[in-house]
């Protein structure tokens, strides 16, 4: 296997101008990627663009709201149109909530799951063709809570259990085709994700979050992902606790229930 198997292959990465999605996108420039930067932050978005266009990456950004279905198709067929086709799509986009379930209006629910499950649904569909082309990859940022309850995050929730849902079903449809699907499920990670969570009332929420462990640094995340990319693995679990929590869930599930529960309790309080 070539050291730098996706060197002259095309990124394209939502959610790309902070967090997993950036660290994502200059771990993959670096390995001699292009790279398409999908946002709707327009200001960090041009600011991420000159630093990889500095760095000597090939790159675009697009300013892209991903709960919109034509903004999305749009985006795919501008990175489609600049670089011939996409060989990696990673589906990164993504916002959280905190809040009891019997108060939480049902547009949070709407919200987001516009955002982590029709967002990444819609930008998978436009890109689809080119990624049977080129036999690529899609990489999507899931969650342990799409694993494994989460309590306080039932929206968040749902949505992550969807996706796991769509893109193990969708891993099958694909394999004969020479599609591979890599599923990534950050435990706690640094990023705003959780400074942006949306409250019961669809506000940003200034309830505190609660943690188990030591988070990890989006850049730690970002090599992670590169070595199950080239390696084509179909599951990658993030830092320790997540991989504590998975394997309690799977083989002790009420346990595990029970456990995060009385962890977590004191953020729906």
């Amino acid at each position: 296997m070539s050291k730098t198997p996706f060197k002259n292959k095309v990124a394209a990465i939502t959610g790309a101008a902070s967090g997993i999605g950036l660290a994502v996108a200059r771990k993959f420039s670096s390995e001699g990627a292009s790279i398409a930067l999908i946002d709707m932050d327009r200001e960090a978005l041009k600011q991420c663009e000159n630093e990889l266009r500095d760095s000597g990456c090939r790159v675009m950004g697009i300013v892209c709201d991903v709960t919109d279905q034509d903004n999305c198709t749009s985006a795919i067929e501008a990175v489609i149109q600049k670089f011939g086709g996409i060989d990696i799509l990673v589906n990164n986009a993504g916002i959280t909530q905190r809040s009891r379930f019997r108060d939480t209006k049902i547009e949070v629910f709407r919200r987001v799951m516009d955002v982590n499950f029709f967002g990444s649904l819609y930008c998978t569909k436009a890109a689809i063709g080119s990624l049977i082309k080129r036999r690529g990859m899609i990489i999507v940022n899931e969650s342990v809570a799409g694993l494994t309850p989460l309590l306080g995050r039932t929206g968040y929730s749902a949505s992550k259990h969807a996706l796991h849902g769509l893109f193990t079903s969708l891993r099958c449809e694909l394999r004969d085709e020479g599609v591979h699907v890599l599923i990534v499920c950050p435990g706690f990670i640094e990023t705003n994700l959780q400074t942006r969570a949306l409250g019961a009332n669809g506000r940003v929420t200034d309830h505190p979050q609660s943690r188990l462990g030591k988070q990890a640094t989006p850049e730690s995340a970002a090599a992670a992902i590169y070595r199950a990319a080239v390696t084509k693995k179909h599951l990658l679990v993030l830092t320790w606790i997540g991989n504590v929590g998975y394997w309690i869930s799977r083989f002790a599930p009420i346990l595990y229930e029970k456990m995060m529960t009385k962890k977590l309790k004191d953020e729906i309080l």
